[in-house]
């Protein structure tokens, strides 16, 4: 017995070798899936070694402490204290503001870094001509993007205005630690010395701004040490503590998500890859049943012939998952190029062991279960069946008391949900996915018997003799329904709803849908600006379309009950952040109300007054309120009593000026604020000037146009796209090589066909168009369940997750309908080209 046993390597051997070169097509599709896996895992795996090594000169020191409120004099006093204390301190103020060059007039919105002498402490900042940062100290100079002097026609060694001071061009900056591609794509970057700052009198009441000290600590001291000895006084101050651990931790959870959202195409892949291991697998035992009756006649256990064909298929999943793992690695190295634009550090790219076996650990397993059930059918073969060949009897109820399938089926069903979890990082997560998979699966799956079903009751004799061929070849023996229409409609699914969601996503951020229909924002208008600004806009024939004003405040009680005792228990963002509320008595086109009611139906009024406010519902939620419970606002000083009346539903994807917290207008239109004004100017020329004159007029008040935002966010989209079609391409041609395995799998049946079509009298024209009529009508069905498909998953995306009204676009689904059915059918004819290319007599030796 045990002999029998160890022969069993070398019989699987000797089997295999007529059937090596299909079997490894077969594993080919195995080998994209594994490769999407170890490309994705291998690049994270470099993209978290380069946070860790690079992590420090990202944050630029070793603690950053920051507030959107400039530092008040307990502030500045306990900087002062910390400097006495031998600890290194450089200040950075960080705001949006306009650049005007005085020789071209031109203007622009740009992100101003005023920074004192020593920032950063860690990493350098390149510039063109290398070396000008040193020299950005020594007078009013300044170092700003590329961009910058595109859009302004400037040149270095011009010279901009920022607000009442003139800085001068000294370079460029090519190069900041942590930076993003996409960083300066809302405003270009500008620097200039901290000491000038207070020259260019852009700072004002309610101006946004991050200000933020950068600390070099000495040794022995530990930026987690200081921060948790100043903690009380940090929360007192409304001050945020960053070490190197956060930003490494921050960072690294950014690229976790990018992995674990890739990764779930990746697992696609490998499980359309399963699918076709499965359905090739299949057709090759079919093939091999009077062998393995041989086997069994010569006295070979049902097990020993189970390890004989499990053994070749464990074998082939292990080569062709080597060969994606090879692949992967390959592809790893083509990542960076598609995803550096979100990627904060400079990746170093390396070979990661750990990925590539988990890989190929994981390609192997995926393959020997989804062979394992097929190859479980071969147990029953008789050694009877080596002289006459019986129907197979393999009904539901049968199936349903075979505990060795069962276990298998089980196996695989856990296998899959295990490494949905892994692949998802959360279990519910992981569930949810798993439950996705099979959704699809299972609609695929649906749709394919019903089209086998459908096919053999609408056949009829008056039809063409290929097209009622063609369509028969839909639900004969060893039929490619299912596998073409799973492989096909899994590849246009995700392609299709890939470029649902980001058409819907820009439709939506459309500013032409928008009910004001702005292009172009004024912001950091000052009380007594407002009216100045608005004359000058309806100077220039331009409407006001909205003129929305901005206090900004904190909680300062809950329910009674202070917010710094609540900052410790609850430990929420929205406790502890600074608000900039507005007041309206109306909704407008982003909002939805969705409990309460709005406005109030009673005014307050008085000194003792309690105001009813709306809340968006996801920060009453994180707050802990409900609709009745009370807040005290701390607005500049006094407090405002308010009562939820109203939980409002906000779109933030629309451009639009929303908010947290809106209160009626008799609670805050006294307060200390400033005005946002929305106005439309269609002509780019006239929106130029007018941006030019208000900037002549209050050079606080910054402009923006929104069709730049509207480019931007383009582009950003089009660069995820761009990275998630990478990967898609992965499931695409798993699909394709899951449609030639499928051909490739029927070969032998088709030969049959083929001799008996031909000795009938059929010639090679009409067995190409059988073959034609199948394919175009599997590609037409495939493409079009996936179609369906798409629509659904990425209406479930937009309403789900993203709160977006969605509109199919139907031209472009049908583009790519065709575009599938074409592949299809090409791929059908040309991997089935032998089977109408042979000569009855060629294709007899070959099927005896």
């Amino acid at each position: 017995m045990t002999q029998r046993w160890r022969a069993i390597p070398k019989l699987a051997w000797r089997d295999s070798r007529t059937a090596r070169r299909r079997l490894l097509l077969f594993m080919s599709s195995i080998a994209l899936g594994v490769a999407a896996l170890v490309a994705i895992d291998s690049y994270s795996a470099n993209v978290t070694r380069s946070i860790r090594e690079q992590s420090r000169d990202i944050l630029g020191a070793d603690l950053s402490l920051s507030s959107r409120q400039p530092f008040d004099a307990a502030t500045d006093s306990l900087l002062d204290s910390l400097s006495h204390e031998g600890i290194s301190i450089a200040r950075v103020t960080t705001f949006a503001s306009m650049a005007l060059e005085p020789s071209t007039q031109r203007t622009r919105l740009v992100q101003v870094h005023a920074v004192e002498p020593g920032v950063p402490y860690y990493g350098a900042i390149e510039t063109a001509p290398v070396g000008r940062w040193s020299e950005l100290q020594s007078a009013h100079n300044t170092l700003v993007d590329p961009a910058l002097l595109i859009a302004l026609n400037a040149h270095v060694g011009d010279t901009i205005a920022l607000g009442r001071a003139r800085f001068t061009i000294i370079g460029t900056l090519q190069n900041i630690p942590g930076d993003l591609g996409v960083a300066a794509a809302l405003g270009p970057r500008v620097y200039i010395p901290y000491k000038y700052l207070s020259e260019t009198g852009l700072l004002q009441f309610g101006s946004r701004a991050t200000y933020e000290a950068q600390l070099k600590l000495p040794p022995p001291t530990t930026a987690q040490a200081l921060v948790s000895a100043l903690r009380p006084t940090l929360r007192s101050e409304h001050l945020r503590a960053e070490t190197v651990a956060d930003t490494e931790r921050n960072l690294t959870e950014a690229v976790t998500q990018l992995n674990r959202f890739l990764g779930i195409v990746g697992l696609v892949a490998l499980l359309l890859g399963g699918i076709g291991v499965a359905s090739a697998i299949h057709a090759y035992v079919t093939e091999k049943i009077d062998t393995v009756a041989m086997f069994r006649c010569l006295g070979a256990t049902g097990g020993q012939v189970l390890a004989i064909y499990l053994l070749e298929a464990a074998a082939l999943g292990f080569v062709g998952a080597a060969a994606g793992a090879a692949l992967g690695v390959a592809t790893q190295f083509a990542l960076p190029h598609v995803l550096g634009g979100f990627i904060a550090v400079n990746v170093q790219t390396r070979l990661e062991l750990m990925p590539i076996a988990t890989g190929i650990a994981t390609g192997v397993w995926v393959a020997v279960l989804f062979a394992l059930l097929p190859l479980l059918a071969i147990r029953r073969v008789s050694p009877l069946q080596a002289l006459r060949h019986e129907p197979a009897s393999g009904t539901a109820r049968r199936w349903l008391r075979d505990v060795p399938r069962l276990v298998a089926a089980a196996a695989l069903v856990a296998s899959v949900v295990l490494i949905a979890i892994q692949r998802a990082g959360r279990v519910r997560q992981g569930l949810w996915m798993s439950a996705a998979i099979a959704a699809v699966v299972i609609v695929l799956w649906a749709s394919a018997a019903a089209v086998s079903a459908i096919a053999r009751r609408v056949l009829r004799e008056h039809w063409p003799y290929p097209v009622r061929q063609g369509v028969a070849n839909l639900f004969r023996p060893a039929n490619q329904t299912r596998a073409v229409i799973l492989a096909l409609g899994f590849g246009a699914f995700l392609v299709s709803t890939l470029y649902l969601v980001q058409t819907s996503l820009l439709r939506d951020l459309s500013f032409g849908n928008l009910a004001s229909a702005a292009n172009l924002a004024f912001f950091d208008i000052q009380d007594d600006q407002i009216g100045p600004i608005e004359s000058l806009v309806k100077r220039a024939d331009a409407p006001v379309l909205q003129r929305v004003p901005i206090v900004p405040m904190r909680i300062a009680e809950i329910d009674g009950q202070p917010v710094a005792s609540l900052a410790r228990e609850r430990r929420s963002w929205a406790v502890r952040r600074e608000y900039r509320s507005s007041y309206r008595d109306s909704l407008i086109n982003s909002e939805t109300l969705v409990a309460g009611t709005w406005p109030p139906r009673q005014a307050a009024n008085g000194p003792d007054a309690v105001f009813g406010i709306s809340v968006e519902q996801d920060v009453a939620q994180e707050l802990g309120v409900e609709l009745g419970d009370t807040l005290t606002w701390d607005v500049q000083g006094v407090p405002v009593k308010s009562r939820v009346v109203a939980l409002r539903d906000v779109n933030w994807v629309r451009f639009e000026p929303n908010f947290f917290v809106i209160f009626p207008p008799a609670a805050l239109e006294h307060a200390p604020q400033t005005f946002v004004l929305l106005t439309r100017v269609p002509d780019p020329t006239q929106r130029a000037q007018l941006e030019h004159d208000a900037v002549q007029l209050a050079p606080n008040v910054s402009s923006i146009d929104l069709s730049l935002i509207k480019q931007a966010i383009g582009s950003i989209f089009d660069k995820v796209s761009v990275a998630i079609r990478f990967m898609a391409l992965f499931s695409l041609a798993t699909g394709a090589l899951v449609l030639f395995s499928a051909v490739a799998a029927s070969r032998r049946q088709r030969l049959r066909e083929a001799v008996l079509l031909k000795t009938l009298g059929a010639t090679r024209a009409q067995i190409g168009r059988i073959m034609l009529a199948e394919y175009v009508v599997l590609g037409l069905l495939g493409s079009a369940a996936g179609m369906l498909l798409s629509v659904a998953g990425a209406w479930a995306l937009m309403h789900f997750v993203f709160g977006v009204a969605f509109v199919p676009s139907v031209a472009p689904l049908v583009a790519i309908a065709l575009a599938m059915m074409l592949l299809t059918t090409a791929i059908g004819v040309f991997g089935g080209r032998r089977v109408f290319a042979e000569t009855p007599m060629a294709a007899l030796r070959e099927a005896a």
